[in-house]
């Protein structure tokens, strides 16, 4: 059920429910058990939603090896966490009114902590936070400007624990309905509270001074041709020719997404004359993703470089005006942990090599048109305390270019899409994406998704171009910052505090 709340299936009244049977499964049973319950759980979850880490097109002697052992591997380290929450819920709930009511919100606050662990240790991997699965209910998940996600995250247990705990005083004393209703109110009124100020937040927007008109390319190039340098002059001409074809029609910004350049741009004159070519003649800026390079501070040996994931941004006169360097990499796909010490490591994946992670976020300024963005690449956009660093008080919109490629047409391109939405909330601020094969699209400040491309086929996977009028404030004028983009993850912290409080008072009663 918790698999089948995300997307691509994506029942979001399955999250309201799941944890409470997970939970419910560990009744009566002891430490030990409780802990296994949770873990095979856990493992079932993200087994089912993680599916997609299979159809990475990588073989070791025509072993896909690697995709297995990947989706394994994390599959196991995630169930860890559903496992300890379950170890730290059981045998705590009480009798008493007050003993459930504090249960439950003991068991949410628990939940969030274990969120906010799990997307920062190890460098990170919030993918498919619970509160991502409500993407659809906007009401609902406003109160992500002040909380963050992890806010969502808990009203959505916190109600799964208190019809759990409503559910056990019934069946305990059927006669007496005030003993169930009293553990259903207090999150009811919470939740009543959440989607007024959600409707009003909504019933808020106004109308845009002025708009950019983005033109967004999805090339739709296989990752095996990626990985083929012998590709890489074919998918280059496809990606100019869809280009020119999208031009034909005046836009202010064109898009091409992560990895869209086969060559080092920047040392690449058959990459670099021709793009800047492009830009120069159709008088258009430019946000492209591409590699980057340069030889390594103090290196001994003139071979000794630092390679990046990045961005550039080119003005409509073909000059190259900046650049960003992602900064939060995909383990085994964008570096190899320990590879100096750990060499076997290199036979799962398919890259060569480490990429450097950058050391800032890096804002991009369409001069003429006073506009400021700033440039997420791949993944970054789901890590909710990383984007507010790019969200500054001038800034228009967030864009993010990436190449979900690696994973086929499957489920991942929704997953990512929708947890990046929630970004848009959190920061007050437009979020449009150009991916290689989905999802093309763009965000509102609200986290409606705008416009999503597809092809002549109805496919969000398939090759082509969409434009956009991007909502803009006038020039000069800063929007106002939500409270989460100011505080960041206050929520997340405090949750955490209780989390620990909890894990002391299970310890301690375990003991006794």
């Amino acid at each position: 059920m918790l698999a089948a709340s995300f997307p691509k299936i994506g029942v979001a009244c399955f999250a309201w429910i799941a944890p409470a049977l997970l939970l419910a499964a560990a009744l009566g049973k002891g430490g030990g058990e409780t802990f296994r319950i949770g873990y095979v759980g856990g493992l079932a979850y993200y087994l089912a939603s993680l599916y997609w880490l299979l159809l990475i097109p990588y073989r070791w002697h025509s072993i896909p090896l690697a995709p297995a052992a990947g989706w394994l591997a994390l599959s196991a380290y995630l169930s860890l966490y559903p496992a300890a929450w379950v170890w730290v819920l059981s045998r705590q709930e009480s009798g008493a009114w007050f003993g459930r009511a504090a249960w439950a919100i003991a068991g949410a606050a628990v939940w969030v902590a274990l969120e906010m662990i799990v997307a920062r240790l190890f460098s990170g991997f919030p993918w498919n936070l619970l509160g991502a699965s409500q993407y659809q209910l906007l009401p609902l998940i406003q109160i992500s400007s002040f909380t963050g996600i992890y806010g969502v995250s808990f009203l959505v247990v916190w109600m799964s624990l208190s019809l759990m705990s409503a559910g056990l005083a019934l069946i305990r004393r059927p006669t007496l309905r005030s003993t169930w209703l009293a553990d259903i109110i207090l999150p009811l009124v919470v939740l009543m509270g959440v989607f007024s100020f959600g409707f009003h937040q909504l019933a808020l927007a106004s109308p845009a001074a002025r708009h950019l008109k983005v033109t967004f390319v999805q090339p739709s190039i296989p990752q095996t041709f990626i990985w083929d340098e012998s590709r890489d002059d074919e998918r280059f001409q496809q990606l100019i020719s869809l280009s020119q074809q999208a031009l034909t029609n005046e836009t202010d910004l064109l898009l091409w997404p992560e990895a869209a350049v086969p060559k080092l741009f920047r040392y690449s004159e058959e990459m670099f004359q021709p793009i800047t070519g492009l830009a120069r003649d159709h008088h258009v800026w430019m946000i492209l993703g591409a590699d980057d390079m340069e030889p390594r501070p103090g290196a001994a040996k003139p071979h000794d470089r630092d390679f990046f994931n990045s961005s550039f941004l080119i003005s409509r006169e073909g000059k190259l005006m900046n650049g960003y360097r992602k900064r939060a990499l995909v383990i085994f796909g964008e570096y190899i942990p320990l590879e100096r010490w750990i060499t076997f490591f290199k036979w799962f994946t398919p890259a060569e090599g480490s990429f450097t992670p950058g050391d800032r976020s890096v804002p991009f300024e369409l001069r003429d048109r006073q506009v400021k963005t700033s440039v997420l690449i791949c993944f970054e956009d789901i890590f909710p305390h990383l984007v507010r660093e790019y969200a500054e008080p001038d800034t228009d919109f967030l864009v993010n270019l990436t190449n979900n490629g690696w994973f086929g047409e499957s489920a991942a391109q929704w997953q990512h899409a929708v947890s990046a939405a929630f970004r848009a909330v959190e920061n007050g601020l437009p979020l449009v994406r150009c991916s290689n094969n989905g999802l093309t699209c763009w965000v509102d400040a609200h986290g409606r998704l705008r416009q999503v491309f597809k092809d002549k086929d109805g496919s969000a996977y398939g090759r082509g171009v969409m434009t956009a009028e991007i909502p803009l404030l006038a020039p000069g004028q800063k929007r106002p910052p939500t409270f989460y983009n100011q505080h960041g993850d206050w929520f997340g912290w405090a949750c955490t505090g209780m989390a620990a409080i909890t894990l002391v008072i299970r310890i301690t009663r375990r003991k006794r």
